[in-house]
């Protein structure tokens, strides 16, 4: 298996949330937002949603596209099956509160398939909730500052996808 491109990126969760869409596709989709809350991962063809524990630290997130889809990682927390159709061959990362962390450009427009995985969900988690338990005094938005910005760990979010099929003709003339 062949990996034939990559992308990764910062993205902050917030509330909780780092979504993946084609570039056209940027409608939410609240069921499948809702069903990512037990999943950590969810979409519906056209948008993914990565749940994390945390709203404030930035994750990774990678996206891998090989010409066969691989085995997810023996070490992470979790995996799940995942499809995503992208008519632009144009995947974004987008932070709910603070827009696209970045864009990836596919090697073709198309349905792709493989599965999401993460790790160190649980670890920063926990991370997160010991730093709020810092006293409330005039150093606490600096411990926070300092504290967000250097974890002792990276929550990461993989997508090692392969491209499947060409996208769904829509005929929009008929609407």
């Amino acid at each position: 298996m062949a990996l034939l491109a990559e992308y990764r990126c910062k993205a902050t969760p917030a509330r909780r949330v780092v979504e993946v869409y084609d570039a056209d596709a940027y409608l939410s989709d609240d069921d499948t937002m809702a069903a990512a809350r037990t999943q950590v991962v969810a979409g519906n063809g056209y948008h993914l949603y990565l749940l994390s524990l945390q709203p404030d630290i930035d994750v990774e997130v990678a996206i891998r596209v090989w010409d066969v889809a691989p085995a997810p990682p023996a070490e992470v927390e979790g995996h799940v099956p995942v499809t995503i159709e992208s008519e632009t061959g144009v995947l974004v990362v987008n932070q709910l509160e603070y827009g696209p962390a970045g864009e990836m450009t596919l090697p073709r427009p198309g349905v792709y398939e493989g599965h999401a995985w993460w790790e160190n969900r649980q670890a920063m988690a926990d991370y997160y909730v010991t730093t709020l338990n810092h006293p409330a005094d005039d150093t606490f938005e600096d411990h926070l500052t300092q504290a967000w910005n250097n974890p002792p760990v990276t929550e990461r979010y993989g997508l090692d996808l392969a491209y499947i099929r060409e996208p769904e003709v829509v005929d929009d003339e008929g609407l």
